[in-house]
């Protein structure tokens, strides 16, 4: 990582880095050696240019050099990982892949937060909801165990790199419960995730950006 005063031509990421969404975009960019001008924001004061740029206010947003926008995290996955994809997380069976991500960027995120913040949905129990999330699990548990690799094949794939941060929060909110939950093959499965340079990289620490700040430039080794 470098610091410098203007980006010179370089695509332009907002982000946050605890966000699940984001995270998963910065793995994507890491994976495919893209560098960018790295704007770590705060979601609680978003700064204009971001909105500028995009109205609807939420992280990942990458601003390409020709001026197009991509504000969704899958969007910046497949734009990173059709320039360079040196693990072959678009390899496999792309269809199967897209519905695993799609029951988890609706379904799961869905339960996740119900049990995150299991507080703010006073109908049902923390362990109610947790039970819930526990159908995904186990089916995500199943194909690890069936696959002996990823959730599609033996390989870590797209879908693997897009689920692995709700997976990781899940496992953060009662990390006691996680160590012994029936899912040895998912824990493994996460911590191959955790253990990575990719990931790594993804969650590199930068000061909050603000306006007419000096700029940090990643270029994710």
């Amino acid at each position: 990582m470098t610091e410098m005063t203007a980006a010179g031509g370089l695509p332009v990421l907002y982000s946050f880095r605890r966000c699940p969404y984001a995270l998963r975009a910065r793995m994507a960019l890491a994976a495919s050696q893209t560098p960018v001008e790295l704007r770590e924001v705060l979601l609680r004061d978003k700064p204009a240019e971001m909105l500028a740029v995009s109205p609807k206010g939420t992280v990942p947003v990458l601003q390409l050099t020709d001026g197009r926008v991509l504000d969704e995290s899958l969007a910046i996955m497949l734009w990173a990982l059709q320039r360079i994809d040196p693990d072959a997380w678009l390899g496999g069976d792309q269809a199967e892949g897209a519905a695993l991500i799609q029951h988890n960027d609706t379904v799961f995120k869905t339960q996740l937060d119900r049990y995150k913040y299991f507080v703010r949905f006073p109908a049902q129990s923390q362990a109610h909801y947790r039970a819930q999330a526990e159908d995904t699990l186990r089916d995500w548990e199943q194909r690890i165990v069936r696959t002996g690799g990823g959730l599609v094949d033996t390989q870590l794939r797209l879908a693997d790199a897009a689920v692995f941060p709700f997976v990781r929060q899940f496992a953060g909110v009662e990390p006691q419960w996680w160590v012994s939950a029936p899912y040895p093959a998912l824990r493994q499965w996460l911590n191959q995730w955790t253990d990575s340079t990719r990931y790594l990289a993804a969650m590199l620490r930068v000061a909050g950006w603000q306006p007419g700040a000096g700029s940090v430039v990643v270029d994710w080794r």
